[in-house]
């Protein structure tokens, strides 16, 4: 039956069952997609999700490639029409992050990716983030606009009133360049991401 139905009417198990075999998959059975996938704040260990070392890099491979499959339709559409493909690509790239990232999303004048940098990392609560490197990785890339975007390992994605300081800073000094800043979206584990722009804050 299940060469016949449609892929995405099939059950979890089953299509856990045909990346990892069905053994492996029912000792996941209950175990949730967002842990499997590492989409949490605080991802669950090999040990804690049954998976076997093999499993664990099938499951990482298989997210990778969905990750670069969200990256290319950034390439080839404008960002700005496809929001949602922007903050599923934000948390495959951030969510599992133990420590905060800031990440730049650089941008031509369609709003086609160019690339996305991770730029600075930081520690459990905080990053270091440099205007000057901003400016410098923009006019590197001749991006015409930015989206940055950085993650919470707490898990709660509210922007701190640090988060608005730094945006505004960031965004006075890339204005300087005539790089526009689009967005600055902010991750954290399986909560829905929050956007600067939906916010007001920009």
């Amino acid at each position: 039956m299940s060469n016949t139905m449609p892929i995405r009417s099939l059950p979890n198990a089953t299509l856990l069952g045909l990346l990892l075999g069905e053994a492996t998959a029912a000792s996941l059975a209950g175990k949730s997609l967002a842990d499997l996938f590492n989409l949490r704040s605080r991802p669950l260990t090999i040990r804690e999700t049954g998976a076997d070392d093999r499993s664990e890099r099938i499951l990482d491979a298989a997210k990778e490639l969905l990750a670069r499959a969200l990256s290319e339709e950034m390439q080839d559409g404008e960002v700005l029409s496809s929001p949602d493909t922007v903050r599923d690509f934000l948390r495959l790239r951030l969510a599992e992050r133990p420590h905060e990232v800031f990440m730049v999303l650089l941008m031509d004048v369609q709003h086609r990716l160019l690339a996305d940098v991770e730029l600075f990392r930081g520690t459990l609560t905080q990053t270091s983030v440099y205007p000057r490197e901003v400016v410098k990785l923009a006019l590197s890339h001749n991006a015409a606009a930015v989206i940055f975007a950085h993650n919470h390992p707490s898990g709660v994605p509210e922007p701190s009133q640090a988060d608005i300081h730094l945006t505004n800073a960031l965004r006075q000094a890339l204005n300087l360049v005539d790089v526009r800043t689009i967005d600055h979206i902010v991750v954290g584990g399986n909560a829905s991401p929050v956007s600067f722009g939906e916010r007001g804050l920009l």
